[in-house]
């Protein structure tokens, strides 16, 4: 399923990371959330009435110093109209209408697509009154929130579920795999899809993709029908500019929706920063296989691949599973490693273990490593088997899932993988009760 995107957009300081926050809080069932800290979250996965969305705090995405401000607020605004489903506009009704607002919402106007009026900051009767200023921009009743004290969030989530469209099922693609390489720009994402485009494969066709301006490469890989996703247009530097990073983001977004398996693409000068974190994120949220391609190796004095390995993992510890692979696009080196590999990464993920073997494996793990206790009563596992492939899924009766602890549950995970591999996916952890029905 791909998830539909909704883009927060405002002027800074209007309450922008606040409002995804709060959107990736208790009070809001959240799939999962983009490793970091609150400080660094960009992007987070609701779940809200059996609809599931991804909300992207597009300030969160801004980088660098700027040139004018009348610039800059096109660019981000324009960006987050380019790549996302729907816009929260979200303004400050301390502040009451600026010029910047003015702004955004001349460009939001003449957009088509669907879009909320929020006026943040009404934490009060008094300031929930004033939203009224607001019908001036144009853009229909404003809804006042406040995202620091939860106010009026419900109502947001309902009109923003309101605001999506369906989100199309993407179909099973059969024995063919579909791979998506993303990364941050200049990194080589198109240097290397034209070495794994070389003589020995045979392009089968260009297909385009469901994103805008995407072209889906499809080719035959000794045998093995391959689709790589969505890797033209994010390398639009020169067109796009400043708002490359939150251009680069949501069609990554996207690319690794529709993917089995994705190749995140790191500059070996630069190694790990935070875009490439959040990305990695992503990946390990929508459960697909991920393998991590330190390009421009070329470019790296006094190479060191086991030194570089250990301070990628250190800074990806959310992905320990993935694999590292080193490149020179541009040379051609080591390049031939990385279609073998996200098969043998898919080969995984379609992995299926008999319920007998799964048993066996989860009794001597809980015989070593006592389950937690809470007070008087103990975790028991009763029944474990693998219910679903893609990503490899494990579902787990016990007698009070309250009792399983994050870290008893990485145990048992990692208890699973010495036995059974699953190399390069995450796994899908499920913990019922022994009344409920899998």
């Amino acid at each position: 399923m791909t998830k539909p995107i909704v883009a927060i957009v405002g002027r800074q300081n209007v309450g922008k990371s606040t409002l995804l926050n709060r959107l990736a809080g208790k009070r809001i069932a959240i799939v999962s959330d983009v490793p970091g800290t609150t400080r660094d979250r960009i992007v987070t996965s609701v779940f809200w009435k059996e609809r599931e969305f991804v909300v992207v705090d597009t300030g969160g995405l801004e980088t660098g110093g700027g040139s004018d401000i009348a610039h800059e607020v096109n660019q981000q605004v324009k960006t987050a109209i380019d790549g996302a489903d729907a816009i929260i506009f979200l303004v400050d009704v301390r502040d009451g209408i600026t010029a910047s607002d003015s702004e955004i919402a001349d460009i939001l106007r003449s957009s088509a697509k669907p879009l909320l009026l929020a006026a943040n900051k009404a934490d009060n009767n008094r300031l929930e009154a004033e939203v009224v200023e607001f019908f001036s921009l144009g853009l229909g009743e404003p809804l006042p929130i406040s995202a620091y004290h939860g106010r009026g969030i419900f109502e947001l989530v309902d009109k923003i579920v309101s605001l999506l469209p369906e989100a199309p099922v993407v179909e099973a693609g059969g024995e063919q795999i579909r791979i998506a390489i993303v990364g941050r720009p200049n990194v080589g994402k198109s240097m290397l899809l034209n070495a794994l485009l070389g003589e020995p494969r045979v392009i089968v066709s260009d297909v385009p993709g469901t994103t805008r301006d995407a072209i889906d490469t499809q080719l035959d890989f000794e045998g093995q029908s391959v689709l790589l996703i969505d890797t033209a247009g994010i390398k639009r530097r020169g067109r796009v500019g400043k708002g490359i990073a939150q251009y680069s983001v949501l069609r990554s977004l996207r690319a690794i929706d529709r993917a089995d398996v994705v190749l995140l693409v790191l500059d070996a000068t630069e190694l790990v920063v935070a875009q490439d974190v959040h990305i990695a994120g992503y990946i390990q949220q929508a459960a697909r296989g991920i393998a991590l391609v330190v390009n421009k190796w070329d470019l790296v004095v006094n190479s060191n691949k086991t030194e570089c390995s250990k301070y990628v993992r250190n800074k990806l510890k959310f992905v320990p599973y993935a694999p590292v692979l080193y490149t020179s696009a541009k040379l051609g080196q080591g390049t031939d490693k990385v279609i073998p590999r996200a098969q043998q990464i898919y080969r995984e993920r379609l992995k299926r273990i008999p319920t007998t073997k799964v048993n066996s494996v989860i009794q001597r793990a809980a015989a070593t490593h006592i389950p937690p206790r809470s007070g008087k009563k103990q975790l028991k596992m009763l029944y474990a088997t693998q219910a679903d492939v893609n990503p490899p899924t494990f579902v787990f009766f016990v007698n009070d899932s309250e009792l399983v602890h994050f870290s008893y549950r990485r145990y048992l995970e990692n208890r699973l993988r010495q036995s059974f591999g699953f190399d390069g996916t995450p796994l899908r952890l499920i913990f019922k009760n022994r009344s409920e029905q899998c």
